[in-house]
């Protein structure tokens, strides 16, 4: 069982800071705080989902793969939001995977005590909608991304993305684990950081990535990460800032 601060803090987890102390105090029993290594899988595709986990320091990937094996990354959840949140859709099974590819932690929730809560509606119910509806903006904006523009400004966002979950600049991570999360090829990868080292605005060694300058990542990255990152912000930035006042 958790500390009451360690409760009343959640570790940086937007959602759970969001929640009301009610709801909070409901949820404590059945969370349990875990670490999670890079390259877990946390639901396969076609699986039941049977825990839902909000990362606190880690970060997920949502990812579809194809029948030859390739895999592209759909969506990211990290300390924004929680994973596993078809489980409150009612559709049963789903299509893609859900690996961890920052290490870290999270609270793990059995899914089926949300299902509970959330069918009893209140602020918890609005809150999980509203983050449903930021992650669809993710995910279709992604589909966008990749069909419309350069490897080098996905790049941007992809890392842009990733700074926004992580409590400090540097990603543990490798250019061909990016070129599996962009659905593109290692070479491609490899000289787009190039060009993001040589302008100064990354530093790249085997297996880390450091921001250097986010403010010239912003200004080469296409439209898509801010508006995925204003779309988050209106909707659960301001639950966040009423329920901490």
């Amino acid at each position: 069982m958790f500390k009451a601060l360690e409760w009343q803090e959640h570790v940086g987890n937007r959602l759970l800071r969001s929640l009301s102390a009610e709801e909070r105090t409901s949820l404590r029993p059945s969370t349990k705080s875990v670490t999670l290594p890079i390259g877990h899988v946390l639901y396969e595709c076609g699986e039941r989902i049977d825990y839902v986990y909000f990362p606190t320091t880690c970060v997920s990937s949502l990812l579809y793969t194809t029948r030859d094996g390739s895999t592209a990354e759909m969506a990211l959840a990290g300390n924004d939001g929680l994973v596993g949140i078809a489980s409150i859709l009612g559709g049963g099974n789903i299509p893609h995977r859900a690996m961890v590819q920052i290490s870290g932690h999270a609270f793990k929730l059995p899914a089926r005590v949300l299902q509970e809560q959330f069918s009893q509606g209140g602020p918890l119910q609005r809150i999980l909608l509203r983050y449903t509806q930021a992650l669809i903006t993710q995910i279709s904006q992604t589909a966008v991304c990749n069909r419309l523009h350069p490897l080098e400004q996905r790049l941007c966002r992809w890392l842009l993305l990733c700074h926004d979950r992580l409590n400090g600049s540097e990603i543990p991570m490798t250019q061909e684990f990016i070129a599996n999360m962009l659905g593109g090829r290692r070479e491609s990868v490899t000289v787009a950081a190039g060009h993001l080292q040589d302008a100064g605005l990354i530093h790249y060694s085997r297996g880390h990535i450091t921001i250097v300058e986010r403010d010239g990542l912003e200004n080469m990255a296409c439209e898509c990460y801010r508006l995925v990152a204003d779309e988050s912000n209106r909707l659960i930035g301001a639950l966040l800032e009423a329920n901490l006042v």
